[in-house]
């Protein structure tokens, strides 16, 4: 293996640690092993050497295989939900039992938030938006914020080239007839995009999925997460360039699609992984979400205040706000409006790229809060 390809391997038995399983170096060595005799082909060879090797109680697996996603797939981190999960009604026949849903009964979500979590699979299509997704990428290296960077480079600027200078003195004799000057070099700012995918955003997560996708392929620098009962790291699956298969891996990876609202704890659990918090430091935060949460405005409002410390600008996307009289209704949205540098629309992916262009060329030029 590759170091890059160990590097999975090696953060599982520390994680399993931390979790609270047993997980002694010679356990890792016969793990590593296991796998090489497996000649893994699919992710399911290495679970099962996991399993074979570590070990966990029947009580445990879950959150052993927890764990092993977190680790392996990049897979949701849970955002606590305070007090008890909402208990669904269960329909029942003549004789008490419960009924199922079949597969292709209509799908309930979608009108309330809520916070109990419904986890399943999506298939994402690739959308009717191609071209003007490919405009959108193709326009963001110029219209994104950028920063001074550490690096320099040479050209017009206020700082003198030492090195420079001593190498054309030394073809020159010692002699120096215009003194080299360099300059710090433009980066382009990160951009975290955060995308609400419970069940009240259901009509706009597919397309603001998409809208990702081009972001990062466009983007220098751009991380996307997806918030709702869970929250998951999708940037390394939407950096495939083929959007199908991009689009493909990251539905597999979110599990809470269409579930309950939880932001402020979501947000929280964010901010308290220090890798995490580093990507909102200096950068364009983008959320997508219509901000309806049940339960008190405390949790959304404190964790936005550290976001707002962090980021350089705030752009909240909300589909509510398509409508140029929406003000909004909802006690954590009405908190949190002093901390948005701009409350905009997330209709679509669109209007969501109509958005952020028009927001960060006026980042670029000063129109952005500092």
């Amino acid at each position: 293996m590759t170091p890059a390809a160990l590097g999975p391997f090696l953060a599982f038995p520390p994680a399993l640690r931390a979790a609270g399983f047993a997980a002694a170096p010679e356990q890792t060595q016969a793990f590593l092993a296991a796998v090489g005799l497996l000649g893994p082909r699919t992710i399911h060879d290495i679970r099962r050497a996991a399993h074979a090797v570590f070990g966990p109680g029947p009580d445990r697996q879950a959150e052993f295989d927890a764990v092993f996603d977190a680790v392996f797939l990049g897979r949701s981190l849970m955002a606590p939900a305070e007090g008890a999960p909402e208990e669904l009604p269960q329909a029942r026949d003549a004789e008490g039992f419960e009924l199922q849903p079949e597969a292709e009964e209509e799908d309930p979500s979608g009108a309330d938030a809520t916070t109990a979590e419904r986890l399943f699979a999506r298939q994402i299509g690739v959308g009717d938006e191609a071209g003007a997704l490919r405009a959108f990428a193709r326009a963001l290296p110029r219209a994104l914020p950028k920063r001074r960077s550490r690096r320099m480079m040479t050209g017009k600027g206020r700082l003198a080239d030492p090195r420079r200078a001593f190498r054309e003195m030394l073809r020159r004799d010692g002699e120096i007839t215009r003194l080299p000057m360099r300059r710090r070099r433009m980066r382009q700012r990160r951009v975290l995009m955060l995308i609400d995918v419970s069940g009240s955003m259901k009509a706009g997560t597919e397309g603001a999925l998409r809208l990702a996708h081009a972001l990062v392929q466009g983007g220098e620098r751009v991380e996307a997460f997806t918030v709702g009962t869970r929250l998951t790291r999708v940037t390394r699956a939407l950096r495939h360039r083929d959007r199908a298969a991009a689009l493909q891996l990251a539905s597999g990876l979110v599990a809470d699609w269409d579930g309950g609202t939880r932001l402020g704890e979501a947000l929280a659990v964010f901010l308290s992984v220090p890798r995490f918090a580093s990507f909102a430091r200096g950068a364009l935060v983008v959320v997508v979400s219509d901000g309806l949460e049940r339960g008190g405005p405390e949790a959304l409002t404190a964790a936005m205040a550290r976001m707002r410390g962090l980021a350089r600008s705030v752009l909240w996307l909300s589909p509510l706000a398509a409508d140029p009289a929406y003000r909004p209704e909802t006690g954590a949205m009405r908190a949190i409006l002093p901390m948005l540098d701009r409350l905009g629309d997330g209709t679509a992916a669109p209007a969501i790229a109509r958005e952020i262009l028009a927001f960060a060329r006026g980042a670029r030029f000063g129109g952005a809060r500092a």
